[in-house]
């Protein structure tokens, strides 16, 4: 009978209350002791002892482009493999690696270079493709790793991977991670919030679920809150017809009296966190329509992020919002753009990705640079995993598929004490392996909590006799060359 009562209260606590859905993410109880200093900006919510270093970012805008873009018609230049055209890829390099359902029945795996030109961008001269003029043009903002690696093969696992540090799903997000760890700075936004856009590269794209913003075991209060397109970006926040703001609030006031004579009785800690959520989403009518107002956008701003900005639900438009919400000290801001899963037509579909992209991606940089927000600002831009060399599919000189490969593929980070201007890591001829600098998932999250003050170690949360971690239970490094 424990038992059962237990697993209620985990389940009560993981899947979010009424009003919990959507605003939970906002705040940790104003009881917890030591508050953080960030940059001048005072967290009363940050867990004891948190930061642990001194930090170089304070928020982070995670671009996470779903379905895994291509590292060959992206960053990973590979001139090489023209004059390997349609020859198979050598047994020694594949070495054995599993290959996807998609894939695994073919019996020839041809080289496919990509048609698309790179040119070196930037007073460094980092390689970026063609497809990506604007991110190009900013390369001198940021690093590119070219060795990343991961351990899943197919999307779903592999996202999950990426957002929790597991394969398996209902582990904590990293947002809640660091929602739980640093609390909020901003007690009119959630501390963690979530977009989603769907691109034009491939219209039956990855599927994204709520659970890859979860809390998992952290307090409900972490999850993240996404923001919907359209007139109403979250659900049930405005009043209900006849409910004019001074009735809301005498009935939040009676539902808090409710709620703490509640919390004197049984202390449980998810009693505490509705109040706190209930009294967010009050305040929360007020903050939210004033974010979501570009009336005060320069046209020149509105311009810089082409045209989709006044498209309610596109890429642009929630790069535009990513920016405000950094504006407004918002602690973790996450894009999921879906549509990179080119198996086939991969010229036709990753040109149209990278249209949608590639501008406001590129304003978004200029735009929190110009406004002195980059250097606290960590942006991170990436898929799951990279793509193969070998084509999936039959090759032609204009058409081609590419596979899914965990083995090496290419992201960037800028702002946030990142070394601008550089790349890091090197992947062989082929682009199949690694040969220099190899970095795991796990040695990104460790990287990305370090930019926060944050030492991935000490992050933890008891759960099943585990000190529960983002970064798992292998070693893990910070990827310390890459910062200033």
């Amino acid at each position: 009978m424990n038992n059962m009562i237990e697993n209620r209260r985990l389940f009560l606590k993981s899947s979010g209350l009424s009003l919990g859905s959507i605003a939970a993410a906002a705040m940790n109880a104003r009881a917890e002791p030591s508050p953080a200093t960030v940059q001048g900006r005072i967290s009363s919510s940050a867990l004891a002892g948190f930061p642990h270093h001194p930090a170089t970012a304070k928020r982070v805008i995670y671009l996470f482009q779903s379905g895994a873009p291509s590292q060959f018609e992206s960053f990973d230049y590979k001139p090489g493999l023209s004059q390997l055209a349609k020859t198979e890829l050598p047994d020694e390099i594949r070495n054995g690696q599993r290959l996807t359902g998609m894939t695994a029945g073919q019996s020839s795996f041809p080289i496919a270079p990509s048609i698309f030109k790179f040119q070196q961008r930037g007073q460094a001269g980092t390689w970026v493709s063609d497809l990506l003029p604007h991110i190009g043009a900013v390369a001198d903002k940021y690093c590119v790793i070219r060795s990343m690696h991961t351990e899943a093969i197919n999307h779903d696992p592999a996202i999950t991977f990426f957002q929790t540090g597991s394969q398996l799903s209902g582990r904590p997000s990293m947002g809640s991670w660091v929602a739980y760890g640093l609390g909020s700075i901003n007690e009119d936004l959630p501390t963690f919030v979530v977009m989603v856009s769907r691109g034009t590269g491939r219209a039956a794209g990855q599927p994204l679920y709520d659970r890859l913003w979860g809390n998992g075991v952290l307090p409900g209060k972490t999850q993240g809150v996404k923001l919907r397109g359209g007139a109403d970006p979250i659900l049930y926040l405005a009043n209900p017809a006849g409910c004019p703001p001074q009735i809301r609030r005498r009935i939040l006031d009676d539902l808090k009296s409710l709620n703490q004579e509640t919390f004197a009785r049984t202390m449980a800690p998810d009693v505490q966190t509705r109040i706190e959520q209930y009294e967010l989403a009050f305040r929360m009518q007020s903050s939210v329509p004033e974010l979501m107002d570009f009336s005060d956008e320069p046209q020149s701003v509105l311009d810089s992020y082409g045209p989709d900005v006044s498209k309610p639900g596109t890429y642009a438009r929630n790069c535009l919002l990513a920016r405000r919400l950094a504006e407004r000290d918002v602690r973790f801001i996450q894009l999921f753009h879906m549509g990179w899963d080119q198996h086939d037509h991969l010229p036709d579909h990753m040109g149209k990705q990278c249209r949608d992209t590639d501008q406001p991606t590129a304003a978004l940089i200029n735009d929190l640079d110009q406004r002195g927000l980059l250097d606290d600002t960590l942006v991170v831009w990436g898929g799951e995993f990279g793509r193969t060399v070998y084509c999936q599919g039959k090759l032609t000189e204009t058409n081609y598929g590419r596979d899914h490969h965990p083995r090496c593929f290419s992201v960037f980070l800028a702002g946030g004490g990142i070394k601008p201007g550089t790349v890091y890591g090197e992947t062989d001829e082929f682009g199949y392996n690694i040969v220099a600098n190899p970095v795991h998932v796990n040695d990104l999250h460790a990287t990305i909590l370090h930019t926060l003050g944050i030492d991935h170690r000490r992050l933890t949360i008891p759960f099943q006799g585990l000190d529960l971690k983002l970064t798992g239970v292998e070693e893990r490094h910070a990827v310390t060359d890459i910062l200033t």
